[in-house]
């Protein structure tokens, strides 16, 4: 699978689950996160230099927080961190049962409101969730979920995008930037898995024509599809499965794409065996620019 494909191994990271990569600005470099690892990494893509930042519990994703640090969803709440790691205080508890949920893919929107879902582990009661975190709490957005994922925002921030991973489908939904709240979710895309390719929408991001690109777990490619949610290009990705993506550098037009490792195969991981890699290529159409999350005044 690796032949022929457009992506370069940046970091051979060798992650049990690596997600979330996350491009800052203001200091070029790209934060990410290893679910199963308990870690979350600074990639700095000019030297080649990863720092890697324990965590004390499963980190399903990472946003960076105006004036510095970050929010970190972890398996048991949402935590405010430290530049250098340092765990400081739980801002909002994972309302679930925590030995079958944790929380997962996050993103913040325009407005600086932290949206992020929760993974049923068991794949068994669609008890998961999506919700938003801002100055009101931690507030239920969707519910009946098995693993909410591929978080993204259009570029005027006016629709919200959100797939179900094992449901194989993205959802969109309008959104009101003032308020944080959207319609009734529609279905957007949906793929169709076969017995030789079980690719299910994973992490995601939006370009600046309002492209939504998806990491297809399990699939070993990325997808790009239009706002009309009409696929446009497909890219193989030397991992079987990669995980989200983000645009980076200093022009927004290098992809990064995390992938993960743990559990595949051993003929799987001889075949292809950067899997748990970062994978980076350029991209004619830029990316958009993280929005930082807005603290809330205490």
């Amino acid at each position: 699978m690796s032949e022929g494909s457009p992506f370069t191994c940046v970091l051979d990271a060798r992650a049990r689950l690596g997600e979330s990569p996350v491009w800052s600005v203001a200091e070029q470099a790209l934060y990410w996160v290893d679910i199963k690892g308990r870690a979350l990494h600074r990639f700095d893509p000019a030297t080649g230099v990863d720092e890697a930042m324990a965590m004390p519990e499963d980190i399903g994703s990472v946003v960076l927080v105006e004036g510095g640090g970050f929010i970190a969803a972890l398996r048991t709440g949402l935590f405010f961190v430290e530049a250098d790691g340092t765990v400081r205080e739980c801002l909002a508890a994972n309302p679930e049962d925590h030995a079958v949920s944790r929380f997962n893919d996050g993103r913040t929107d325009p407005a600086g409101r932290f949206l992020v879902g929760t993974i049923d582990e068991p794949k068994a009661g669609g008890k998961a969730h999506l919700y938003r975190f801002d100055e009101g709490g931690l507030v239920p957005l969707v519910g009946g979920l098995l693993t909410s994922n591929g978080l993204a925002f259009s570029p005027d921030g006016t629709w919200l995008y959100h797939s179900d991973t094992p449901a194989f489908t993205v959802y969109r939904q309008r959104y009101d930037i003032e308020t944080g709240e959207f319609a009734d979710r529609e279905e957007w895309v949906r793929l169709t898995p076969t017995e030789a390719d079980r690719g299910r929408p994973d992490g995601a991001a939006v370009d600046i024509e309002g492209c939504y690109w998806t990491a297809l777990f399990e699939g070993g490619r990325i997808q790009r599809y239009s706002p009309q949610g009409e696929l446009l290009a497909e890219y193989p990705v030397p991992a079987q499965c990669p995980t989200m993506i983000a645009f980076g550098g200093a022009d927004l037009q290098t992809i990064f794409v995390t992938s993960a490792r743990d559990g595949r195969p051993e003929e799987e991981l001889a075949r292809l065996p950067q899997s748990g890699g970062i994978f980076s290529m350029r991209v004619p159409v830029p990316g958009l620019p993280e929005p930082l999350f807005r603290r809330p005044v205490r």
